[in-house]
């Protein structure tokens, strides 16, 4: 962890904090809502820096990890019920009208909302956007072992994820996890397979969510062993190796399972070699291989021919923008299928703090980092709406509640509801940074 990843994730973390809280803060104002504090971050004990302002107490807590507005009359983190223990007053949240206490809660999510989606558009108008198209994978793709368990194969062609267009592979890597179908051009011929949840375990458990398929790209000789078999039978940088034993074996993923099936034994190689098709000899050894590494900067290449860069207008980064932070927010949704699977078990990936600041880039990107604050300002609105007593969600739940039946929820009622809505946050916050602090510590990060 550097000081600018650091930096990134406070710098992000601060504008999301500032503008949800502002979401509350000013409709709170606008219906003469007494706000008693506003804070960057939380200040159990003491805070770094405060200033009273016309009523409000404005301030930077130490623990950076979210922000608060404390509103008078409302039953909130703070616990402190001393005051509603009194009265309702004409400026307490729980004197206001129903209505006006649910633009309240729903200010923060707001933002959050639209906050993505400015920023989405902006990227898109201002700098496009830099993708790999599916549709380019002119031979097919490249998958892993535990690719291949989700029900892949080489040589597939993506066209759908659940019966909607895959058209970019950096979307497609990580839809395809949480799909139920998969549709591909496979020899021809439309294929639609399940997806195994086993090969989505097994890729989760390897680190490869970016990684499990990629672009075909052909056995081209970089380097050779000394006194390996390769060199030994006159195999030369730059041949292309296209059958072995008059198999056809064009590309990469073909070469290790059809040499692995010819160990110790002398095949013959079809390469091409100047533009001409030879034949050598030459000895597999016992390892399944000939003594040669590939050139990468062939497959980097062949990557490179999928890399669409997209410009948009102004009037087609505005509704793209809405449909970026709605693609983020329905992806986000659908990791709960693989976050609570006892077969994924994807909660062993779920980051925290330490995680999220490891994934910032070690030299400031604002590209990236502005993508990053749209995403997480996503997340921030999906987290808060959940109905859990101390989130946004639970006080919008009871509020609805209120205007459905026409009868407010028990005082005693919020209360409990808060205290265990707090114990169930802070239990699960001690849950995140124990799974950050043990992959720190075993280097799984």
């Amino acid at each position: 962890m550097t000081l600018i990843q650091l930096f990134q994730f406070i710098l992000s973390i601060s504008i999301l904090v500032i503008l949800h809280e502002l979401g509350h803060f000013i409709p709170a104002k606008l219906f003469k809502t007494r706000v008693e504090k506003f804070y960057l971050f939380f200040d159990p004990w003491f805070s770094l820096f405060k200033l009273k302002f016309r009523g409000t107490e404005y301030g930077i807590g130490w623990l950076p990890f979210g922000g608060y507005v404390k509103i008078a009359g409302m039953v909130d983190e703070s616990m402190d019920t001393e005051q509603l223990k009194q009265p309702a007053q004409p400026w307490e949240f729980r004197s206001k009208p129903a209505w006006q206490r649910l633009i309240i809660m729903m200010g923060g999510v707001t933002v959050n909302f639209f906050l993505a989606w400015f920023i989405y558009s902006s990227l898109s108008y201002f700098k496009g956007e830099t993708y790999h198209d599916n549709a380019k994978f002119e031979n097919g793709i490249s998958v892993s072992a535990a690719g291949q368990k989700m029900g892949l194969k080489n040589g597939d062609r993506i066209l759908k994820i659940d019966e909607k267009p895959a058209e970019r592979m950096e979307t497609s890597t990580i839809n395809m996890l949480f799909a139920n179908h998969v549709t591909v051009l496979r020899e021809g011929k439309e294929v639609t397979f399940p997806v195994n949840e086993d090969g989505v375990a097994d890729v989760l458990a390897e680190n490869e969510a970016k990684l499990y398929f990629g672009p075909r790209y052909p056995v081209v000789i970089d380097s050779l062993a000394p006194k390996g078999n390769a060199e030994l039978a006159g195999l030369l940088k730059g041949d292309r190796i296209v059958g072995i034993n008059g198999k056809s074996v064009k590309f990469f993923d073909q070469l290790a399972p059809e040499l692995s099936k010819l160990k110790n034994q002398e095949v013959v190689l079809d390469i091409e070699r100047n533009n001409h098709l030879e034949k050598v000899n030459v000895k597999v050894s016992s390892e399944g291989k000939l003594g040669f590494a590939n050139d990468l900067s062939i497959a980097q290449k062949e990557f490179e021919k999928t890399q669409v860069n997209r410009k948009y207008s102004l009037g087609e980064a505005i509704p793209r923008g809405l449909t970026r932070t709605v693609d983020v927010l329905t992806m986000q949704i659908k990791q709960f299928k693989i976050v609570f699977n006892t077969k994924t078990q994807g909660y062993k990936k779920v980051s925290g703090p330490i995680g999220i600041i490891k994934q910032m880039p070690e030299t400031i990107n604002w590209e990236f980092f502005w993508s990053f604050t749209a995403m997480f300002s996503v997340w921030l609105a999906f987290l808060n709406l959940i109905p859990i007593p101390g989130l946004d969600g639970g006080h919008v739940v009871f509020t609805l509640w209120e205007m459905i039946t026409g009868k407010p929820v028990p005082q005693k009622v919020l209360e409990n509801a808060q205290m265990i809505g707090v114990i169930f946050l802070m239990g699960l916050m001690v849950l995140i940074f124990g799974n950050d602090i043990l992959k720190w510590i075993t280097g799984k990060f």
